[in-house]
């Protein structure tokens, strides 16, 4: 049980909201006012991880997904993607509640999901499907719970294979269960959801961010949401000025701009997990690392190029687009000059070009300044490539958060 709520005060709250804040700060549990009379309302993404094709699922199995929102809102959504499937999938039940602690959940909290006004939807190969809007409100920064009864899975599924994060499985049908009994199997990785989103002020918007591993959480805490986007998101719902609450994760470890390998290449999923995304008025791009270091003989007018298409795609969708310097790497076992002078000039084009609307130097923030080709010791996961938590928060505090605004 999580500290401040007694069993039977939440209990009642549940009853008639999806979900209630489950932490004391009042800053994190800030679900947005609802607008006046006449005010707009849309769809903003609240939570995302971008799918990747993994391996083949068993069928008549249940799935237990354990998420972190970040703006709150009313008339909750998920979306499922089949994307990398060769064969359609079934989801004969979906639910979402309100986790208490592993897989169990808040007692009333678990409310099932609908399709069409149907229980069960079947998704073809390479779709994707949204569900219908779940009366009630959710809060921000909740640990959300949804629980999926998929049948009829075959090859390869779709999914996000390092989540740091734990989820559950388990034989048969225990989606609407709210005990963890069954829950027998944990996970690390999310399959078939890829994105939640909730109703709230046109006002309110979210931003995407387009990542690898470094944005993805390696080497922070697992089950702690320390990537250095939840440390953002953390700090957007306690910014009383900013209208960007949303923070949509959409990192893939090793993935790289212009080059499929782990996950499709920046370029190419782009308007999947990042435009197609409800609300998102800014694009954060912080990619790079896996390119120039795979010695493939990528320069930096490929990678720039890479770059400047993004931005212009982003620009031409009517958000605003933050770039990011790419982060020293010394030590890391790929690490070589000629990478490094890719980098060096890679990151001089960055802060100096104008393609962005505002740039971010996490290079400067994250840098040691007695090696400027490495890490800063304190901030180093262990690796050299990637940071730890407090490399995470450094990075997260180093975004100005007017810079996630632009007037375009």
């Amino acid at each position: 049980m999580r500290a401040g709520f007694p069993r039977r005060g939440v209990a009642a709250a549940v009853a008639a909201l999806l979900c209630v804040p489950l932490v004391a700060s009042a800053a994190q549990a800030h679900t947005p006012p609802e607008p006046a009379a006449g005010a707009g309302r849309h769809f903003a993404v609240t939570w995302a991880a971008s799918a990747d094709r993994q391996g083949a699922g068993p069928a008549e199995r249940s799935y237990r997904l354990v998420v972190r929102t970040s703006v709150g809102g009313t008339a909750l959504r998920i979306r499922l993607t089949n994307a990398f499937g060769d064969h359609p999938v079934t989801f004969a039940s979906a639910y979402a509640g309100l986790q208490r602690q592993g897989a169990e959940l808040i007692r009333g909290s678990n409310r099932r999901l609908t399709f069409g006004g149907q229980p069960s939807v079947t998704v073809p190969a390479g779709e994707t499907v949204l569900s219908d809007p779940l009366p009630g409100k959710v809060a921000a920064q909740s640990d959300l719970v949804v629980s999926l009864y998929v049948t009829g899975a075959q090859g390869p599924t779709s999914g996000h294979g390092m989540a740091m994060q734990t989820s559950y499985a388990a034989a048969g049908d225990h989606a609407a269960e709210e005990a963890a009994t069954s829950w027998t199997d944990p996970m690390t990785s999310w399959y078939w959801l890829d994105a939640v989103s909730v109703q709230t002020s046109t006002a309110i918007s979210s931003v995407a961010v387009l990542g690898d591993s470094i944005t993805d959480g390696w080497a922070s805490s697992t089950d702690r949401n320390r990537r250095w986007p939840d440390y953002l998101s953390r700090r957007l719902q306690a910014a009383t000025d900013s209208p960007v609450k949303g923070v949509a994760n959409a990192g893939i470890s090793g993935n790289k701009v212009l080059a499929d390998g782990a996950g499709e290449a920046a370029l190419r999923r782009f308007d999947r997990d990042v435009l197609a995304q409800p609300g998102v008025g800014t694009v954060f791009v912080f990619e790079g690392i896996n390119d120039l270091k795979a010695h493939t003989g990528v320069t930096v007018d490929d990678l720039t190029t890479g770059y400047r298409q993004l931005a212009d795609r982003a620009h031409a969708a009517g958000t605003c687009v933050v770039g990011a310097t790419v982060m020293a790497y010394k030590g890391w076992y790929e690490y070589d000059v000629a990478g490094e002078t890719v980098r060096q000039g890679v990151n001089d084009w960055i802060r100096h070009s104008g393609v962005f609307d505002a740039v971010v130097d996490f290079d400067t923030i994250t840098r040691s300044p007695y090696d400027r080709q490495a890490l800063l010791p304190v901030f180093d996961g262990g690796d050299h490539l990637h940071p730890n938590d407090k490399g995470m928060q450094a990075m997260a505090d180093a975004v100005a958060l007017a810079a996630l605004r632009c007037h375009r």
